[in-house]
């Protein structure tokens, strides 16, 4: 048996699966405050029939440290930055924490400049007097050599609980998003460290000893061990579970449009042929540009608890959220409110919605009927007009999905697919405003947590070969070795497999989810000096596929049979 969980700003989702498909769901209030007893009370109340030894495998997913990011509600960090020839880091400084050192390293990896010891103890000495428990380290070259960074670290372990690095948090070369993904890193990790513990003394508590995975941007799920290093990755876990619990709904061969539609926000994805689409570069979350790979997904402040207001006769709806609906005792009409009262939702306080579009109706001098439907329509138009825009971006640039580069493709939603609470009350006006065939996915109030619970673990590795300094390195996973200039490119991707193969295994991967490796990046450059030829650098970079785990379409079969 498998558990999927969903810990949300709000409620806390939790599924059951099994091969017979779908067992079981409860919803629980997310105490962000205290996540051991909301983790707690969702477990036992799903396995209150059921032994924790069937459990085999737990994925959770969780939008906290997406909110924290966005509503800048992080635990302060400190930032150190040594560059390199040319950009001037100050440029990307992040908050007062931040520091930018002597200290030269270049794109070959040469040192220029030594790192000033003195100048590091003083900073230490500042951040520690503000408090500061947590610190991010980035030279502008560390991915080529990271001997600067790990000396920085040396002088101030014995002084902070944790310092990320930067060539451990991304091998890429971007500098001003590797300093905001290290930062980010930092800054999320109090929040994490708090969630790895609750989750874990909870399972504990429960007896349950089965592997526990935490769902990535990218789709894909690491062991709750690993994402202690890289707590940044939870960061847009939560659409990424969304996308995860429409894949198997949706249409082969077509564009489908994936609409996660919740209390505050809609998440909107979109995919290819059953294939997510890939943000290439890296998380773009508030004023911070990241290199942690990720799958796209935009958010609009548009849901089922929306504020709606009129004024002078124009009906408004969100983008703030005050609470639930008046139906369930909220202080403001909402458009779960206008779903209620016109006898599509059941559920709720039909009287308390009806006093919310009488309140509405009076300022537009129409009947509260009226005004309902005025509502549910001006609701679902925003949440399609923000999806044209999302398709007119994408299609504005070059389309990568999590498998291929697709030049030259243009998207075009041939469907719908609705995730969340009000999705299949929200399903039939959706189509009939945009004219695309529109389904709620099969228990769509939880689809979040049964994506979450069917996704594979993924990773990737980047390595780099010089064979004029005769060294192949993979710095974001510890790796140097020394090589002749008999190493060739298909030795690079060996070597790239290998260390694949380790970190996944790290990681949580079985030997099937290994299996599904692809090469996303491969470059060759040859070295002339003086006309001559002296060495070879290649690069390449290897994946795991994100996608669901094998044996998933048992489980999704029996679970659209409901």
């Amino acid at each position: 048996m498998i558990i999927g969980l969903d810990v949300g700003g709000t409620h806390t989702d939790a599924v059951l699966l099994s091969n017979r498909g779908f067992e079981k769901k409860v919803k629980v209030p997310t105490e962000t405050a205290n996540l051991f007893n909301t983790v707690l009370t969702g477990i036992q109340e799903l396995l209150a029939d059921t032994s924790p030894e069937k459990i085999k495998r737990i994925v959770l997913s969780t939008t906290l440290t997406t909110n924290a990011v966005v509503r800048r509600n992080t635990t302060p960090a400190g930032t150190i930055v040594s560059s390199g020839p040319g950009i001037n880091p100050e440029s990307f400084r992040t908050d007062s924490n931040y520091h930018v050192v002597k200290g030269s390293i270049d794109h070959r990896g040469r040192e220029k400049e030594s790192i000033d010891e003195n100048e590091i103890e003083k900073i230490a000495e500042t951040l520690e007097k503000k408090g500061i428990e947590y610190v991010a380290v980035i030279g502008k070259f560390s991915v080529r050599n990271p001997s600067h960074e790990i000396l920085i670290k040396r002088i101030l372990n014995r002084r902070f609980k944790k310092i990320f690095l930067g060539h451990h948090v991304s091998g890429n070369l971007n500098f001003p998003r590797r300093i905001a993904t290290t930062y980010l890193n930092a800054v999320v990790y109090g929040m994490h460290k708090d969630f790895f513990t609750a989750v874990k003394d909870s399972l504990e508590q429960m007896g349950i000893k089965a592997p526990i995975m935490l769902l990535k941007a990218d789709g894909g799920t690491m062991n709750l061990d690993a994402s202690m290093e890289y707590p940044g990755q939870t960061i847009l876990s939560g659409p990424a579970a969304s996308i995860m619990g429409a894949i198997p709904h949706a249409a082969a061969g077509k564009d489908t449009l994936v609409l996660d539609i919740g209390g505050t926000t809609t998440d909107i994805s979109i995919l290819v042929d059953k294939t997510p689409i890939l943000e290439p570069v890296g998380i773009r979350r508030g004023v911070y540009k990241s290199l942690i790979r990720s799958l796209k997904t935009y958010s609009e402040a548009i849901g089922g608890d929306s504020v709606v207001r009129a004024d002078n006769g124009s009906l408004t709806v969100g983008p703030e959220r005050l609470g639930p609906a008046m139906a369930f005792d909220g202080p403001a009409p909402t458009p779960t409110d206008a779903v209620i009262h016109l006898g599509i939702m059941e559920t709720g306080d039909r009287d308390k919605a009806r006093s919310g579009m009488e309140r509405i109706a009076e300022s537009l001098g129409v009947s509260p009927d009226e005004a309902a439907e005025s509502i549910f329509k001006r609701t679902c138009e925003i949440i399609l007009e923000n999806s044209n825009k999302m398709v007119d971006r994408i299609n504005s640039k070059p389309v990568y999905t999590v498998h291929e580069f697709l030049e030259g493709y243009r998207i075009k939603p041939e469907s719908i697919l609705l995730l969340g609470g009000p999705a299949e009350y929200f399903a039939p006006k959706i189509e009939e405003l945009s004219g695309i065939e529109t389904t709620a996915v099969p228990c769509s109030s939880v689809a979040n947590a049964i994506g979450a619970a069917l996704a594979r673990t993924t990773c990737e590795v980047s390595l780099t070969v010089d064979t004029e300094q005769g060294t192949a390195t993979a710095h974001e996973e510890d790796y140097a070795e020394p090589v002749d200039k008999s190493f060739t490119g298909e030795d690079a991707v060996k070597c790239a497999y290998s260390l694949l193969q380790q970190k996944a295994a790290g990681m949580g991967a079985d030997e099937e989810e290994i299996e599904n490796v692809e090469v996303i990046e491969y470059q060759s450059f040859n070295i002339v000096r003086n006309f001559s030829p002296r060495g070879k650098i290649f690069k390449t970079k290897i994946q795991i596929k994100p996608g669901p785990i094998s044996g998933f379409e048992t489980i999704c079969e029996k679970i659209k049979e409901m």
